[in-house]
């Protein structure tokens, strides 16, 4: 733990960022690989109605991804905080917990994904056709709960300790699992090709939390399984700073579901399906600024927990500008070759050539949100998840609802792709001032402890 400790304290914020983000970002484009490549697989090999179902139904994939986040965030925020105060005891108790809390919350959402498939996926206005192939895809997905949530809370708790290389091979290898079976699945179940698809990723998610229980019962050297109980004196710091992260997944339900609800209302099943496509390039195009956030992590956390405030708030700029480049690297080419990304996932030319328009415009913004995302992540970082979840929540409820519903009455489905770069725009304002004002609070804490 020593070495890796001072590694987070001595080392310069930009080379901490260039060996914690590069393998974190890595990491994460790999989780975002199995929805993305099961689109793709299921628009070139199925169908546009197939893609349009795996997009329906990939926002109620968020109920796990939100409970994995919740654990994942909360456990490594009070990790990488225990590393930078030596504080063993608390390390010892990590694991124990989450897998604890992995069970109770993963079963609940078993039970209810499957039970309720038909009705949560008449919230998004899915019909017909969509709709029967998303209720056969997400019911067996929802089977694979406990071990995509394990997975994935565990892999969030390596990167809190900084191992990110390790918690990018384990990633890695489910997600090319994934890509493998997914072609052989699908054409193997013939009709049943969406069930091919759920399938390949069940059984690839299986094979991941196998690996990682094996990597924290007999290989990690300073995170291990000791006494598999909830622990209560985690409990309040773990939601504090995990249910401001969960809000992220789970909000995106909403706002998803409402995007697809006004797609349809407003542009019909030509407009869910160009949604469908846009929110799947979004989502994949978001992970990397998520990965060099979770970079930022345990530079933060660790210094934050050591009182080293220069080195927190040095850090963190250097890692929003690199979340900035980052941005421009998926913007430019999606706002100058919009057609061919869209086509990745929709072989129909004409659907292809009306969306281009409003899908450039979903993007306008895209440069400015890795500020916010590294914002929200600072705030998670240092435990104060009441910032956090105050950005998240005007992002995804407080202002998306009213714009989502408001605006399309009078631009009609422009409004629709318009709405969340407005939206982004303004919270992208907001989480400068926060994070400026937390600098200051810094300064005004250093500057009574020199005294």
């Amino acid at each position: 733990m020593s070495q890796v400790r001072n590694e987070l304290l001595e080392q310069s914020p930009l080379r901490l960022m260039i060996k914690l983000s590069v393998p974190a970002i890595i990491g994460m484009v790999v989780i975002g690989l199995y929805s993305f490549m099961d689109g793709v697989f299921a628009g070139q090999l199925i169908g546009e109605n197939a893609m349009g179902a795996i997009s329906v139904a990939y926002p109620l994939t968020f109920f796990n991804s939100g409970i994995a986040t919740l654990i994942g965030v909360g456990s490594s925020s009070i990790l990488a905080r225990a590393i930078g105060k030596k504080d063993t005891e608390t390390v010892d108790k990590i694991m124990g917990n989450l897998l604890s809390l992995v069970l109770i919350f993963s079963t609940i959402i078993t039970i209810i994904g499957i039970v309720f498939t038909k009705e949560l996926l008449y919230m998004s206005g899915a019909k017909g056709e969509i709709l029967e192939l998303a209720i056969r895809y997400l019911r067996i997905v929802f089977i694979g709960s406990i071990f995509v949530n394990f997975a994935q809370s565990a892999n969030m708790v390596m990167r809190g300790e900084g191992l990110m290389k390790k918690a990018m091979l384990i990633m890695g290898i489910g997600a090319i699992i994934n890509i493998i079976l997914d072609p052989i699945f699908i054409t193997a179940f013939g009709e049943k090709g969406i069930e091919g698809a759920a399938v390949a990723t069940v059984t690839s998610q299986i094979l991941q939390a196998v690996i990682t229980m094996i990597y924290f019962v007999k290989k990690s050297k300073n995170v291990r399984f000791h006494k598999i109980r909830i622990e209560k004196s985690l409990i309040p710091e773990l939601f504090s700073v995990g249910v401001s992260a969960m809000l992220m997944q789970l909000m995106s339900i909403v706002q998803q579901t409402l995007l697809y609800r006004m797609a349809g209302q407003y542009g019909g099943n030509e407009q869910v399906i160009l949604m469908g496509a846009s929110l799947r390039i979004q989502a994949f195009s978001f992970i990397p600024l998520w990965g060099i956030s979770q970079g930022l992590q345990p530079v933060v956390g660790t210094n934050y927990g050591a009182k080293l405030y220069d080195r927190v708030k040095k850090s963190t700029n250097i890692f929003i500008i690199g979340a900035t480049v980052l941005a421009c690297l998926f913007w430019v080419p999606i706002e100058l070759f919009p057609n061919k990304v869209l086509s990745l996932f929709i072989t129909n030319q004409d659907i292809v050539n009306k969306g281009i328009v409003n899908f450039r415009l979903m993007y306008s913004l895209f440069p400015l949100l890795g500020m916010m995302i590294i914002g929200i992540t600072f705030f998670q970082c240092i435990g104060n998840g009441k910032n956090a979840g105050i950005m998240v929540l005007l992002r995804q409820i407080v202002l998306f609802v009213p714009a989502i519903i408001v605006l399309p009455k009078v631009w009609g489905i422009d409004a629709v792709w318009f709405s969340s770069p407005l939206v982004d725009g303004i919270v992208v304002a907001l989480s400068l001032i926060l994070l400026l004002k937390e600098y200051s609070k810094m300064n005004h804490v250093q500057y009574n402890e020199s005294m």
